[in-house]
């Protein structure tokens, strides 16, 4: 019985040991490693005492709060996205357009942030709020055809003076955000305005196409009738040479025929006689010849 008095009392002075000794130091270690927490390089910390701000914790690192005092909240410190819903606005020429942005912000001041807008959402809600109104009031004052048309197009001139405009009001209202740029991403029609835009643009389209197939064909007239000219001056031009050729030609053989006649004089008057009679007589002339004609005698070869 002694031996197992013995054993008890040895166990219950481990236990005290256990329990006035390690067991603080497990309570202590537990409350640090609940109170500490890790500051990432795009982030900042937001210490709060009884949900009042006391600090921003900016530095990356691994930082502890003072246990049942002191809470932490954590902002983004990088730039963020926010695609702005799409809303219909009128321009100057009085169309009806629907026009999609979207932007890049980022907290400056976590304080006035929380104090001002208290969450990322309610950020964005009031981002897209003042961006309506701005738009609306820029592209209400160009025309259609300047907001569409890259040629004409001051969409880069409007979305800075968006930007500048939202970044005055942010300033100015203590929100704690900027804007650090802000496009337009796209511009459609209203759904009941396709339609007729479309069949205008379709009735538009066909009216060019037909004025471009005018002035091609008054072209085509013009090419021909050109050709046709040339055609009618060159075979004039090689007319006119041809004849001069052939009678240059005539004239050479005239001369021919004369210097070779003059060397035989009856030969050439009967060559002469008989082209005559070739040229004369055909198979339907009657010829009615004397009996003592010389003709007769060299037609019965006498």
């Amino acid at each position: 019985m002694k031996e197992k008095t013995s054993v008890f009392q040895n166990i219950g002075k481990t236990f005290k040991k256990i329990v006035f000794i390690y067991l603080p130091i497990i309570l202590i270690a537990g409350i640090i490693l609940a109170n500490t927490f890790i500051i990432k390089p795009n982030e900042y910390g937001v210490i709060k005492e009884f949900g009042r701000i006391v600090k921003v914790i900016e530095e990356e690192g691994l930082k502890i709060k003072i246990p049942f005092i002191q809470s932490v909240s954590k902002l983004p410190k990088h730039i963020l996205f926010y695609d702005v819903p799409a809303t219909e606005i009128n321009t100057f020429d009085k169309k009806r357009i629907l026009v999609d942005y979207y932007t890049l912000w980022k907290i400056t001041d976590p304080i006035a942030m929380l104090e001002t807008l208290k969450t990322i959402e309610a950020a964005e809600a009031r981002l897209s709020d003042i961006m309506y109104s701005s738009v609306r009031n820029e592209l209400g004052k160009l025309e259609y055809g300047e907001i569409i048309n890259p040629a004409d197009n001051k969409r880069g001139s409007v979305d800075l003076v968006v930007q500048d405009n939202i970044n005055n009001i942010l300033r100015n209202n203590l929100n704690g955000i900027e804007i650090v740029d802000i496009q337009m991403k796209r511009i459609d029609l209203p759904e009941s305005n396709e339609q007729s835009v479309y069949k205008r643009m379709i009735s538009e389209r066909a009216s060019k196409a037909q004025e471009y197939l005018s002035q091609g064909d008054a072209e085509k007239t013009k090419i021909m009738a050109n050709a046709d000219r040339e055609v009618a001056e060159l075979i004039a031009r090689t007319s006119s040479r041809a004849q001069e050729i052939i009678a240059e030609g005539e004239k050479e053989a005239a001369k021919i025929y004369n210097d070779s006649y003059s060397q035989d004089p009856d030969f050439f008057k009967l060559y002469t006689t008989l082209n005559s009679y070739r040229t004369s007589i055909d198979n339907e002339t009657l010829i009615m010849i004397p009996i003592d004609s010389p003709y007769l005698k060299y037609l019965s070869g006498e």
